[in-house]
């Protein structure tokens, strides 16, 4: 089984990505803190993705904190000339583990070379640029925030910029400053709420990058997701993902593990193609949610 059967999209020119990609975030410990419980396991998921024709891997200096990319370092590197290893900024981790936003311009462009430093590269080929929480993005201005990431961009440390957890209007207060290549907002079955920027991405030939897709920390629980299952023989979470790559073409994947196991489960899902009922089915779980 093979991430590539899911196809790729090139949202940039020398940016082509797998559809069906990895999330490194669970690599880290409990909460996403601290080192993982079976570092070798960790680094063995890692090249078992890679080995999958996985190209796009997403992570974040702040996973861990640092835990995340060392590991993608130790794995990985020096890395193969067509793996995409997408990063994000706009905030740090206290001695806590607690989740602390940073977005003055001057913090991120040191959150940018940390994450040179922690992956072991010269530039970092895609950094999204975090800006609401994770459940759900706010109407700040983004125009200094971006505009210090395009500058690192125009010095040559950065090849493309995306954004994250970001509204229609910070998308193109966003654009108007730089090419945006990746558009990483919450989105999955059961939360639809961004199915206009969904059409608009891929109108605009941006990657749509779902994050949470089977639901995050407490996976979304549906009877009629299982009931489909069932019937076609793969899991709930198989259907999930098959669901969000018919959803749309410039959906790009990146469901997270540190189980080999899963892994591989996840991966399979790039070769499921859903019949047009069980779409209807599995439609109508975004419009009760929304309901």
């Amino acid at each position: 089984m093979t991430a590539q059967l899911a196809g790729t999209l090139t949202p940039a020119d020398g940016l082509t990505l797998t559809r069906v990609g990895y999330g490194a975030m669970q690599l880290a410990g409990p909460h996403v803190f601290g080192p993982p419980r079976d570092r070798a396991r960790a680094v063995a998921v890692l090249r078992a993705a890679v080995e999958a024709g996985v190209t796009h891997i997403d992570t974040a200096d702040f996973y861990g904190p640092v835990v995340v990319n060392e590991l993608i370092r130790e794995a990985l590197h020096p890395y193969p000339q067509d793996l995409h290893i997408v990063t994000k900024v706009g905030a740090r981790r206290d001695a806590e583990g607690n989740w602390v936003m940073m977005r003055h311009p001057e913090d991120l462009k040191a959150q940018v070379y940390d994450n040179l430093r922690n992956l072991g590269v010269d530039t970092l080929d895609v950094v999204n640029l975090r800006l609401g929480t994770a459940e759900r993005p706010n109407e700040d201005p983004v125009a200094d925030q971006f505009g210090a990431l395009a500058e690192l961009r125009e010095a040559g440390l950065i090849r493309h910029l995306g954004v994250s957890s970001v509204t229609p209007r910070q998308l193109a207060e966003a654009q108007s400053i730089a090419p945006v290549v990746t558009v990483q907002n919450l989105y999955n079955l059961a939360n639809r709420q961004d199915d206009a920027l969904v059409e608009r991405t891929a109108a605009q030939n941006i990657a749509f990058v779902p994050y949470f897709p089977l639901g995050g920390f407490s996976p979304f629980q549906s009877d009629t997701l299982a009931k489909v299952a069932e019937r076609l023989g793969a899991s709930a979470q198989q259907i999930a993902l098959a669901w969000l790559l018919q959803r749309s073409p410039n959906i790009a994947l990146i469901p997270g593990t540190s189980s080999p196991e899963h892994l591989r489960e996840n991966i399979a899902a790039a070769a499921l193609v859903l019949p047009e009922d069980a779409v209807t089915e599995l439609d109508g779980i975004g419009q009760h949610a929304a309901g």
